[in-house]
C-alpha cells in the first residue's frame, strides 16, 4: 500500500497585511483542510483573507506521495487566488524545467521563494510585478466552455463546444492519474499550458470565474 499523504494545513489571518493581522481577533489560528473542493470556499467563510501553506510545493521529485501532496496544495493556492486571497507558500521548481514552470503556473498568488530557476531573483521579481487576477481563468455558458489565458503577454482564448471537455476537466480539477482522461484531450490541453503533469497525475491550472473582475473586453 503506498504511503498515506498528509492534508494540507494553513495559518489563517482575517486580514492581509502583515501590521493589521497581528492586531486580536486577526488569527484564525491553525486550519486543518480536507484536501477537497470545499476547502478554500470553508476559509473564505471563515473570514481567511490571508494564508500561509504548512509545506512547501515541491515539484523536484514529484512522483506517488509527493506528486499528490504538491498537487493538493497547488489546488488550495489556485483557489484561494481564485477568492483574492493572499497566499504565503515557497515553490520548489526541477532545474531542467524550472525557467518555463514558473510561468506556467504565474497566474497564481506568487509565492514568498521560489527555488530552481536559473536567475530565481529575477524570476520572483518578474511574477511578483507582473501578477494580476485573471491571468488564466475559465468559465462555463450554455454548450461550451471557454478559458482565457494572459501568463505569456498577450490574451490567448480558446472556446470548446466538445462535451467530452466538462468531464475532463472536472477529473482534472483536484489532479488525476493521466490514463483517467482521453489522451487526445489530455494532449491539447498539455500543449496549451492548461495542465501541469506532476509525476503520474494531472491537474488543471486554470481557475473558475463566475463573473469577471473587469468588463469583458479588458479581461
Amino acid at each position: 500500500m503506498p504511503p498515506s499523504t498528509p492534508n494540507p494545513a494553513v495559518q489563517a489571518w482575517r486580514d492581509h497585511d502583515s501590521e493589521a493581522r497581528t492586531l486580536p481577533g486577526m488569527s484564525l489560528g491553525h486550519v486543518p483542510l480536507d484536501a477537497d473542493p470545499g476547502d478554500a470556499e470553508r476559509l473564505w467563510a471563515m473570514g481567511a483573507r490571508r494564508a500561509e501553506l504548512d509545506a512547501p510545493v515541491d515539484l523536484t521529485a514529484a512522483g506517488g506521495a509527493a506528486a499528490r501532496a504538491a498537487v493538493d496544495r497547488l489546488c488550495l493556492v489556485r483557489d484561494l487566488t481564485a477568492r483574492a486571497v493572499q497566499v504565503d507558500w515557497d515553490l520548489c521548481l526541477p532545474p531542467d524545467r524550472a525557467d518555463h514552470l514558473w510561468k506556467v503556473l504565474s497566474h497564481l498568488h506568487p509565492p514568498r521563494t521560489l527555488a530552481g530557476p536559473a536567475d530565481a531573483d529575477t524570476a520572483l521579481h518578474a511574477w511578483r510585478t507582473r501578477h494580476y487576477l485573471c491571468k488564466l481563468v475559465w468559465r462555463r455558458g450554455p454548450g461550451f466552455l471557454q478559458i482565457r489565458d494572459r501568463r505569456w503577454g498577450d490574451l490567448r482564448r480558446f472556446t470548446a463546444d466538445d462535451p467530452r471537455y466538462p468531464a475532463a476537466i472536472a477529473r482534472l480539477d483536484r489532479g488525476v492519474h493521466q490514463a483517467d482522461v482521453a489522451a487526445d484531450i489530455l494532449e491539447e490541453l498539455t500543449a496549451e499550458h492548461l495542465v501541469l503533469r506532476a509525476g503520474d497525475l494531472a491537474w488543471w491550472l486554470p481557475y473558475h470565474v463566475s463573473r469577471w473582475l473587469q468588463e469583458a473586453m479588458a479581461v
